[in-house]
């Protein structure tokens, strides 16, 4: 009784003494924002037929849906081509910002906001890979995912050797963007056109207040009780929210394998052979070709997928079995995204399946990125250290930015 009395204090004081899996939510943060961004540029010349006003989803029945089903889009608070453009340029800045970890917590909210305003907008555009970016962007919000391999975490690491050395260091951006972001939220809010019901615009006021406390308590009481208070908040919040997205990604191929296996074609070992001979999902008709003229090679392919999906949630905790199954999943989006041409569905179920990687290979490759650039800035000059990650236990190190 002793000893599960301790082991539970013991993981209680884990989750809430420190953010879990720097490394994994940097990565996802990193796979969802540039999976988005990618496919932004890649569509900007025809963002007009995706989202746009005069689309074939127009605005008058896309807003009688989002009349019904209250989801909330920010693209219908006006039928402007100003707006739209205005707002299809800050949906793909903030997911570069997000990107490169700049500001993250106020980036994952925009970013999360671009998210849904566009896909919401029209929801018949896309593939299962929006379904998943849909979910994961609002997961990311709650996450610490700016701790490692971003500017906040460097800008941190310089503010802490600043303050070693007695200077005193002032932000002022995180205040001026806290301020704008709230005069914009207050304005659509006294119009009355956020829609989603009454949850989107509480959901919003909360996480506008929240980044606001936090900076305020950071500035007056750094290391006082209320500012260890809120860490713990956050870093239960993080966790959770982690444990979610891996819960997600073990229910994603947990259905779609026991769905598989109660479709004939997958049981007879054929299903793989039709989407390669469809035009739709053949942009290398030579390749798809190739795949498909070996029998036993189809077959494989096809059990294999179902028995890999089906496996996959039961291992999660054998290292090694969850490791190679990884692998095996990974490789095939990588092909799925080549073969059938469906890139970007391939790269949020990459970003996905990261949450599972190891951190010993996440640390290699985070060095091999680092010896990569320092010899790229070689010539350059003297290389600034990049900020070191958090340990499990060891409180995170970021900085108090809105």
């Amino acid at each position: 009784m002793n000893r599960l009395f301790v082991s539970a204090s013991r993981g209680i004081a884990k989750v809430t003494g420190s953010a879990l899996g720097p490394h994994q939510s940097a990565v996802i943060r990193i796979g969802f924002a540039g999976t988005w961004l990618l496919f932004l540029l890649r569509e900007f010349p025809h963002r007009q037929e995706l989202y746009g006003p005069d689309g074939p989803w127009s605005w008058d029945l896309a807003q009688q849906l989002t009349r019904d089903n209250h989801a909330f889009t920010a693209l219908m608070w006006s039928d402007g081509q100003a707006w739209f453009e205005t707002f299809y340029l800050l949906a793909v800045v903030s997911s570069a910002l997000l990107l490169v970890g700049w500001r993250t917590r106020t980036m994952s909210v925009l970013f999360m906001l671009g998210v849904l305003s566009l896909q919401n907008r029209s929801v018949f555009m896309g593939d299962g890979g929006d379904n998943v970016l849909h979910l994961m962007s609002i997961y990311l919000v709650f996450t610490r995912c700016g701790q490692v391999w971003s500017l906040d975490a460097r800008r941190a690491v310089r503010t802490e050797a600043a303050r070693a050395r007695g200077e005193r260091v002032t932000d002022r951006v995180g205040p001026v963007l806290w301020v704008v972001l709230g005069l914009v939220l207050s304005g659509v809010t006294v119009v009355d056109r956020l829609g989603g019901g009454r949850l989107v615009p509480v959901l919003l006021w909360t996480a506008w207040a929240a980044l606001g406390l936090w900076w305020l308590v950071g500035r007056l009481t750094p290391q006082g009780e209320p500012r260890i208070l809120l860490d713990v908040i956050a870093n239960v919040l993080h966790n959770a929210a982690l444990f979610v997205i891996m819960a997600e990604a073990c229910l994603i191929y947990a259905t779609a394998g026991w769905y598989k296996i109660q479709g004939s074609r997958w049981q007879d070992g054929t299903a793989v052979y039709y989407p390669l001979h469809l035009d739709y999902f053949s942009p290398w008709p030579s390749l798809a070709g190739l795949l498909s003229s070996s029998g036993t090679m189809v077959m494989l392919v096809t059990y294999g997928t179902v028995i890999v999906q089906v496996a996959f949630p039961f291992t999660v905790f054998n290292r090694r079995v969850k490791n190679v199954l990884l692998a095996a999943m990974m490789t095939e989006h990588a092909v799925i995204a080549v073969v059938l041409g469906l890139p970007f569905f391939s790269l949020a179920m990459i970003a996905t399946d990261a949450v599972f990687l190891p951190t010993t290979f996440l640390r290699r490759l985070g060095g091999w990125a680092a010896r990569a650039r320092g010899r790229a800035l070689a010539r350059g000059g003297p290389e600034v250290p990049g900020p070191r990650a958090p340990e499990d236990g060891e409180r995170p190190r970021v900085g108090f930015t809105a």
